[in-house]
């Protein structure tokens, strides 16, 4: 019987002003990096890597060639003040079955700055928490349907009351299996997640920031409890994130196990030391802390409780990231876009970073091979190495010259994704991922 031939995978040569590998060495000019169908094959230099006569190349120029980026914490689910006036009549007035619309149009505006995955952080909803249909998004990318991020989705599994439930008005009906008490109905729940596709575990051990009527250092969750969620999430092989607000709740996820603890708030040194310790990554979400992530709440209607608990907590975020990172604490970053700030502006999370005092390299670091080793996915994306998944993003303008460079959408000239260019807006190209500027589309408003 006759052998078929052995298909060889396309070829591709990238070819830049500098590359940041990512992986903690120094830029590298006059980058090559050859790509093999969707993985990086090699990488080195115009002078180490012959380029054949009739390749096909991808020539950035002068650009940045860097990996594709990670936000390991964000709501694409929610209302977002990019395409609602007011998050409040939106839940209400706005189907399940549009808001997955709205889900996939957020991620897409990540996915055209550069963000190549996002570990997107859950829904409630009086409807339900709305994990198929978060899912359904992910797997549509994953199947080519729509284009769009790499996507790991987390469901809410909490207790009745905590300050994730209270993302809803306090006299909502709530529909549907959304909130479990004692470790064995949890457990349930978290069954229920996983079986309705989710990536990831997220629960709440202590208040939060963003919900009426509810203070941060309220217990959410007891540690025989949290000990359950965590052990049920790792007995799926399936990732546990914690929302920790403060020491006494950072203790009680690192107890449990918890793979990731999310957002930067209180602290104290002897807890900063524990998780350094036990090298648990923490995203410090610091975008959505900021004054104009105030401000665009404000717009969309929310309580003047709210807005003063959010400022009256700012400058804790802020000392809380310096004095974490000064004690070599694992940084993923992570923004908590959801109601607030803009989709698409995920990297002015790292300027912040930097003013407070990390190095433009740390930065970068933390949306790179942090996060990726934050989600357990560093064999595959995160770096520039070979074998790994071609995410590459091509930026006009230096990072570690100015951050800032990577917050404008002009800059980023090529998002790759798996081989694939999915925006290419080198000179004479206009290829994006999502076309319309913001503001162009219409913004439901249902008053």
């Amino acid at each position: 019987m006759e052998q078929m031939a052995e298909t060889k995978a396309p070829v591709r040569y990238i070819l830049g002003g500098r590359m940041i590998d990512c992986t903690g060495a120094p830029p590298v000019p006059d980058p090559v990096i050859v790509v093999e169908g969707n993985r990086i094959g090699a990488l080195g230099t115009r002078s180490t890597v012959k380029v054949p006569d009739g390749a096909d190349i991808l020539d950035c120029g002068k650009a940045t060639l860097m990996p594709g980026m990670l936000d390991v914490h964000l709501h694409t689910m929610m209302f977002n003040c990019l395409t609602f006036h007011n998050f409040r009549v939106a839940q209400w007035e706005i189907t399940p079955e549009l808001q997955q619309m709205y889900g996939l149009f957020h991620a897409q505006l990540c996915f055209d700055m550069g963000f190549t995955t996002l570990r997107d952080m859950g829904l409630q909803t009086y409807r339900g928490l709305l994990v198929r249909e978060a899912c359904a998004i992910r797997d549509a990318i994953d199947m080519g349907i729509v284009e769009g991020p790499r996507m790991l989705v987390a469901a809410f599994t909490t207790i009745t009351g905590s300050h994730l439930d209270l993302i809803q008005p306090r006299a909502a009906e709530r529909m549907g299996f959304q909130n479990a008490d004692g470790p064995w109905e949890l457990r349930k729940l978290a069954r229920t997640n996983l079986l309705h596709g989710a990536d990831v575990i997220k629960t709440c051990a202590s208040g939060g920031g963003g919900t009426d009527k509810e203070e941060p250092d309220i217990r959410n969750m007891t540690q025989v409890e949290l000990d359950a969620l965590v052990d049920e999430a790792h007995a799926f092989h399936k990732i546990a994130a914690v929302h920790c607000f403060t020491p006494a709740s950072q203790r009680m996820a690192l107890q449990a196990g918890a793979d990731t603890i999310e957002h930067m708030v209180f602290s104290d040194d002897e807890t900063i030391g524990m998780i350094r310790e036990k090298g648990t990554p923490v995203t410090p979400t610091l975008s959505h802390r900021t004054d104009h992530a105030i401000e665009v709440r404000r717009q969309q209607g929310t309580s003047q409780f709210v807005l003063k608990k959010m400022k009256s907590i700012q400058e804790n975020c802020f000392d809380t990231f310096q004095r974490m990172h000064k004690a070599g604490v694992n940084i993923a970053m992570g923004t908590d876009m959801g109601f607030d700030p803009e989709m698409g502006t995920n990297a002015a999370e790292l300027e912040i970073y930097v003013k407070l005092g990390m190095s433009p390299m740390d930065a970068l670091l933390t949306c790179t091979r942090n996060a990726a080793r934050a989600i357990k996915l560093d064999k595959q994306i995160g770096t520039l190495e070979a074998g790994k998944l071609a995410d590459v993003v091509a930026v006009d303008g230096d990072p570690l010259a100015d951050i800032r460079c990577l917050q404008e959408k002009k800059n980023i000239q090529i998002v790759m994704k798996e081989g694939r260019v999915y925006a290419d807006r080198r000179p004479g190209h206009s290829k994006s991922v999502v076309n319309a500027e913001p503001g162009s589309w219409k913004i439901p408003d249902y008053l």
